[in-house]
């Protein structure tokens, strides 16, 4: 089993919170908009990290980070794009991705809205973990903890903080 701690739009900001927040976890995974080179060295100071480049990400970025990333977690296949929209509304980059081979557990960001449904047609679980720094309109910022055993995910925890 796994405990995953993972968050998206971070617009170079770290929360005060997030090394004690992600403290039990065993990686972190970003969903893209890291916004600087120093919130990936810092997340990565705390726990392996795993990530994807966003769209407002520079090269320095993009180099380290590709836009899709797939691997397994446990014996969970996982998927990992910034902009990929959600069940009925992938976009059109990501929906032959799914529907020629669905991953048990699709992440995006981008939206900076935290979503976590089902997608009964495709047997996967989407999870868009919100937004992590104090740019963009959201008014909270939020993050996800949970755990992948085997290839169920379980446990999910939603973080939450007011934005500074």
């Amino acid at each position: 089993m796994k405990r995953i701690g993972l968050l998206s739009d971070t617009h170079g900001f770290i929360h005060p919170e997030i090394p004690r927040i992600f403290a039990s976890c065993d990686e972190i995974w970003h969903a893209g908009d890291f916004g600087s080179l120093e919130v990936m060295q810092e997340l990565s100071s705390i726990k392996p990290l795993r990530g994807v480049h966003g769209n407002i990400d520079g090269q320095d970025i993009r180099q380290i980070y590709p836009r899709f990333l797939r691997f397994r977690c446990e014996d969970a296949d996982v998927l990992i794009t910034h902009i990929g929209g959600y069940p009925d509304r992938y976009t059109p980059e990501v929906r032959p991705i799914i529907e020629s081979g669905p991953p048990d557990l699709f992440i995006s960001g981008h939206s900076h809205i935290l979503k976590v449904m089902p997608d009964n047609r495709n047997q996967l679980l989407h999870i868009n973990p919100g937004a992590a720094g104090k740019s963009g309109f959201h008014q909270v910022i939020t993050m996800v903890r949970f755990s992948i055993d085997g290839q169920r995910v379980k446990d999910l925890e939603v973080v939450e903080f007011q934005r500074p």
